[in-house]
């Protein structure tokens, strides 16, 4: 929206759209696969620490364990019987207190650092293709146009999937989202108008 609203011609607004597509794209995948790697790698630094403490001071770790499963409702005996029988296995004893004290499932870390890449890679590639589609084959005005109106599509529905995980109204969300959609594309034309103003002038 911003270059076409710096009024420069079709290729160039194809190949700024397709560029900053790429450069989005790739940006998101990889502040994803850092985002994750760095969960992981703290994931695996607590669990390397838990590790450390269950081999120097079992005892103390028996008698947490014992202690989160009174704080779920067992009774004492039943819950240091519980935590004896689990610090006899090293590798359970470890399983179960990175998942119950520290909270962190050992066999997923948080999940593939590639896979989230991959998937914000493809989820923003496609999102921001949906503006540059009628550039291939329209120009001026009329490719404008029909750029916003899939975008507002677009967003309607990105909108309404919402709704799934925040129970709102389909159409509340939908038109939400089509709003704050369209006032940035709105905002980058204007500031893509003025660009072109200056440039020309």
């Amino acid at each position: 929206m911003g270059v076409a609203g710096a009024a420069l011609d079709t290729t160039a607004i194809l190949v700024t759209g397709l560029a900053g597509l790429l450069a989005g794209a790739g940006s998101m995948a990889m502040g994803e696969w850092l985002s994750v790697q760095s969960s992981r790698e703290l994931y695996q630094r607590q669990i390397s620490i838990e590790a450390a403490e269950l081999a120097e001071a079992p005892d103390e770790e028996r008698e947490e364990l014992a202690l989160i499963y009174q704080a779920k409702g067992l009774s004492q005996d039943q819950a240091e019987q519980l935590a004896d029988q689990i610090i006899s296995d090293e590798a359970t004893a470890l399983d179960t207190l990175a998942r119950e004290e520290l909270g962190i499932d050992p066999e997923e870390l948080g999940g593939s650092a590639w896979e989230a890449a991959g998937a914000s890679f493809i989820l923003f590639a496609l999102g921001a293709i949906v503006p540059v589609i009628p550039f291939f084959a329209l120009s001026g005005l009329t490719a404008v146009a029909v750029s916003l109106l899939l975008s507002g599509v677009a967003l309607f529905v990105v909108g309404a999937g919402i709704t799934v995980l925040t129970g709102r109204s389909v159409l509340y969300s939908g038109t939400r989202q089509v709003v704050i959609g369209l006032a940035a594309a709105a905002l980058t034309y204007g500031v893509g108008t003025l660009i072109g103003v200056s440039i020309a002038g």
